[in-house]
C-alpha cells in the first residue's frame, strides 16, 4: 500500500512469482533423498503478507532426527572426512554456482515465506548466502595456512538451528563453514520459514553433494531439541532468542559438545552533532525500518546528543512519511509484512506497554493492508533508560529515542542492556570512533553506515547476545579441532 502522503505514491510494481517452482508437501531432506517423517504430521507455513497457505512442511520427530544424525555420521566417517580438501571445497563452491543461478527464484520465495521486501531478499539476502558459499569454498583447502603451525581437524556432526528473519543467509552462515571445515550437517530452519532451506537442499542434492552430509529436517521446538540432546552431535550452532539459548547451554552443559550461541540484541545506533545528519537518517530507517526490525542487530535504541536532537527527529518523521509499507513482492515496498501472528502481537504489546509507560509515540502515515501481518514504523521518544521498551528486545520495527551529552554519558548508556550484538557511530572524528569501538560492549560496532556484512568480517555478540562468531576465519575455526 502506498503512503497517504500524495507526493509517495507509486504505480505497483510486483515481482512475478511464474518462474518459482514449489511443492505443495515437503518431506525431510535425509541421506540425500525425500524422506516422509515418521511422525506422519505435517503443518502449513502461510504468506504473512495475504495469510493464504503455500505449502505443507514435514514435522520432523526425534526418530526422524535420529535417523538424519546416523546419516550425517556415517556420511562423516565414510566419505567426507576422507575426501581430499581440493574436492570438498569443488562441491561447495558448486553450490554457490547453483544458488547463483536461482538466486530469482530464492529471492521471491525468501519474500512469500518470510515477508521480506523484494529488494531486501533480492539485492542483500541471496547474494550474501551465495558470497558465504563461495568465500568458505576457497577455505577448504588450506585449513593449515588459516591456522598455522596447529593441527587442524573436524569435529564431525554438526547440529545447526537457525531463525525466521534472515533464513537462507542463517543457513549458509552454518552450512558453509561446516562443510569446509570437513564436518557433516543436521540442520533445522525456523517452522515459519523453511521454504529456502528446502530449496537449498534440492540445490544440495543437484550440486552432487554425497547423501548424508547435509540434512535438513524441519519442525518445531521438539525438532530443535531433538538435535541438541543426540548424544551423536558433536557441535550445536544456534542462532534465535536468549531464553532460548539458555535452555541449550543447560542442556549440553557436562557433554563434550561444542557450541556457538548467536542471540538477541538491542543494539544502539548513537549520532554525535559532527555526523553527516542525511546520511545518519539512512541509516536509522536501514537499521531499524527496512528490516520490519527483524534482525537480532537491529539498531533499536537511537541515542542523539542533545544539540542536534530535534533536527534529527524532524528529519527522521519526514523520511518515515516516505516510507512504503505493504506487499513485499512489490518493488517499491520499504517495509514488508511482520513475519507472523504470533510475533506481531508481541510488537504490539510492547507498543502498549511503552504508551501505558508514558513515552512520547509516532507511527509514519501509511495504509495498513487490511489482509495479512503489518506494523507501522514507530518511534518513541521521552523514554526513560530503564524503560521496558528500551531494555527488552521487540523484533520489530519500532525504535526508541533518548538524549545525551557527553562520551561517557553515551558509553554508559549504550552498555547498560544485557545484550552487547552491535552499535553504530556516526561522527566524523575518526579518533572518536576508535575510542567508542574499545568501550561499547558490542560485538561488532558500524561507523558511519549500519548492518553492513561480509562474508570475511566475523559477527557475534557479548553478554546475553551469547558467544562465538560466524563468518570470517573466526567462523571456521568454531567447526574445528585446533591442537
Amino acid at each position: 500500500m502506498a503512503s497517504k502522503n500524495k507526493n509517495w505514491e507509486y504505480a505497483p510494481s510486483l515481482e512475478t512469482t511464474d518462474h518459482i517452482n514449489l511443492k505443495k508437501k515437503y518431506d525431510l531432506f535425509i541421506n540425500g533423498k525425500w524422506l516422509k517423517p515418521t511422525s506422519k504430521k505435517h503443518f502449513n507455513t502461510i504468506n504473512p503478507n495475504d495469510e493464504k497457505h503455500i505449502a505443507e512442511i514435514a514435522h520432523a520427530n526425534h526418530k526422524d532426527v535420529d535417523i538424519a544424525v546416523k546419516s550425517a555420521r556415517k556420511a562423516y566417517d565414510n566419505v567426507w572426512s576422507k575426501m581430499p580438501a581440493n574436492e570438498r571445497g569443488k562441491y561447495i563452491y558448486r553450490i554457490a554456482r547453483l544458488m547463483q543461478e536461482r538466486s530469482k527464484e530464492l529471492a521471491v520465495v525468501e519474500s512469500l515465506d518470510a515477508g521480506k521486501p523484494i529488494r531486501e531478499a533480492r539485492d542483500i539476502d541471496i547474494p550474501l548466502a551465495c558470497n558465504h558459499f563461495f568465500y568458505y569454498a576457497g577455505w577448504a583447502d588450506k585449513l593449515e595456512y588459516a591456522f598455522p603451525n596447529r593441527k587442524v581437524s573436524p569435529l564431525g556432526v554438526a547440529g545447526q538451528i537457525i531463525p525466521w528473519n534472515f533464513p537462507l543467509l542463517m543457513a549458509a552462515w552454518k552450512i558453509a563453514p561446516a562443510l569446509a571445515a570437513g564436518n557433516t550437517v543436521v540442520l533445522k530452519p525456523a517452522e515459519t520459514t523453511s521454504l529456502t532451506a528446502l530449496k537449498l537442499a534440492e540445490i544440495i542434492a543437484d550440486s552432487g553433494l554425497p547423501d548424508g552430509v547435509v540434512n535438513i529436517v524441519t519442525g518445531f521446538g521438539d525438532t530443535g531439541a531433538a538435535i541438541v540432546n543426540h548424544p551423536d552431535v558433536n557441535k550445536v550452532a544456534f542462532t534465535g532468542s536468549t531464553g532460548v539459548g539458555k535452555i541449550i547451554q543447560k542442556a549440553i552443559a557436562g557433554t563434550a559438545k561444542k557450541a556457538t550461541l548467536e542471540l538477541g540484541g538491542k543494539s544502539a545506533n548513537i549520532i554525535f552533532d559532527d555526523a553527516p545528519l542525511d546520511q545518519a537518517i539512512e541509516g536509522i530507517v536501514n537499521g531499524i525500518f527496512f528490516n520490519q526490525g527483524h534482525v537480532c542487530c537491529a539498531g533499536s535504541r537511537l541515542f542523539v546528543q542533545e544539540n542536534i536532537a530535534d533536527r534529527v527527529v524532524r528529519k527522521l518523521k519526514h523520511r518515515m512519511k516516505s516510507l512504503v509499507v505493504g506487499n513485499p513482492l512489490d518493488k517499491n515496498t520499504d517495509v514488508g509484512a511482520i513475519n507472523s501472528k504470533e510475533q506481531l502481537n508481541i510488537i504490539n504489546k510492547y507498543i502498549k506497554i511503552g504508551i501505558e509507560e508514558g513515552a512520547e509515540i509516532y507511527q509514519s502515515e501509511c495504509n495498513i493492508p487490511k489482509k495479512g501481518f503489518f506494523c507501522p514504523p514507530t518511534i518513541f521518544s521521552n523514554v526513560a533508560q530503564s524503560s521496558v521498551i528500551v531494555q527488552e528486545e521487540i523484533f520489530g520495527p519500532v525504535l526508541t529515542i533518548q538524549t545525551f551529552r557527553t562520551v561517557d554519558e553515551v558509553i554508559q548508556k549504550a552498555n547498560n542492556t544485557p545484550y552487547g550484538l552491535a552499535a553504530g557511530v556516526w561522527t566524523d572524528k575518526g579518533s572518536r570512533i576508535f575510542n567508542l569501538t574499545t568501550k561499547l560492549k558490542a560485538g561488532v560496532v558500524w561507523a558511519n553506515t549500519y548492518n553492513k556484512f561480509d562474508p570475511s568480517s566475523p559477527f557475534g555478540g557479548y553478554k546475553e547476545s551469547g558467544f562465538g562468531r560466524e563468518g570470517g576465519m573466526h567462523g571456521l575455526s568454531a567447526y574445528l579441532k585446533l591442537s
